[in-house]
This record gives C-alpha cells, structure tokens and sequence, in this order.
C-alpha cells in the first residue's frame, strides 16, 4: 500500500493528500471533502509511509498493518474507530498479534482504523493494493545459474506508534 503522498496534519481532522510544494509549505487536499488548503512549515504534518507502531520485535510499519487489515476485510471497511477499547484492542491483536500493548494506546488504534476506514472509502486500499508492485533484489547463483529473487528492505525513518 502506498502511503507516500498521504499526511496526517495536527490540529485537522482527518487525511490529506498532498498536491503541490510551494516555497512556503505546499498545498493538501481534504480526503474527506476534496477541499484544498494550504500548510505552511509551520504545521506538524506526518507522511503516513513514515509512522511505524511498536511491536515487541521492534515496528511494523502502518502500510503493513494496512495491508493486514485490507486483506482481513476483503478490502471493505474494518470496526469503527468509535467502538469500544477492549473491542478496540481484541480486533488490533487479531490484526498485529505482537503489538506492543503498553507502548501503542487506545487512541493509536482508533487512529489507524478511523485512517485506514477513510481511506477505505474513497476507494485507495483496492486502488492501491492492484497497483503495488513489489520491487525485487535480483542475483545469480554461480553454480546453479539460478536467479534468486527477494524483496528489497525498506527504510525506517519516521514516527512510530
């Protein structure tokens, strides 16, 4: 799933996707609305590609979680961010088993369903499931000649949850 242009900005509700930089900050789009606004350097702003949630292994990133969630659902809509936290807590655990229950709070997970929902309906969880390809490390194998395929490590820069 592709996050890349997806920003969460503090002090507004819901998603943006970004459109253009501008000298001065750049100007999003409401995913909510279709809405444009500009933010200046000023604002807090997170690219949802950077946010990580803690597991007791290390992060998981949120496009990873999406991905689990989106194939769990059969890419339709998961429980409302708005249901219960041991409700909350018992469908995240079935999402991300390894989660790390003292690091990553109700509110966390109220977030990622509330982001993954939204983005759900205005139809980028199938959009961008189709569209992903996954990029490969390609070698050969010198005494089999056999070309050996595995994906390329992503980097884990960002916020983590």
């Amino acid at each position: 799933m592709n996050l890349e242009k997806i920003l969460a900005i503090s002090g507004k509700p819901g998603l943006f996707l970004l459109k253009v930089q501008t000298r001065s900050g750049f100007v999003a789009e409401s995913l909510a609305d279709g809405k444009k606004i500009t933010v200046n350097l000023k604002n807090n702003v997170s690219l949802l590609s950077e946010i990580s949630v803690y597991t007791y292994e290390g992060e998981q990133p949120l496009a990873e979680i999406m991905k689990i969630i989106a194939a769990k659902e059969d890419n339709g809509p998961s429980i409302s961010h708005k249901s219960d936290n041991p409700t909350l807590a018992a469908y995240f655990k079935e999402v991300l088993p390894d989660y790390d229950e003292e690091r990553v709070y109700p509110s966390d997970i109220k977030k990622i369903l509330n982001w993954y929902n939204m983005m759900q309906v205005k139809g980028l969880v199938v959009e961008e499931v189709a569209a992903e390809v996954v990029e490969t490390e390609t070698s050969i194998d010198a005494e089999d000649e056999v070309i050996v395929e595995k994906p390329k490590k992503a980097k884990k820069n960002g916020r983590v949850i």
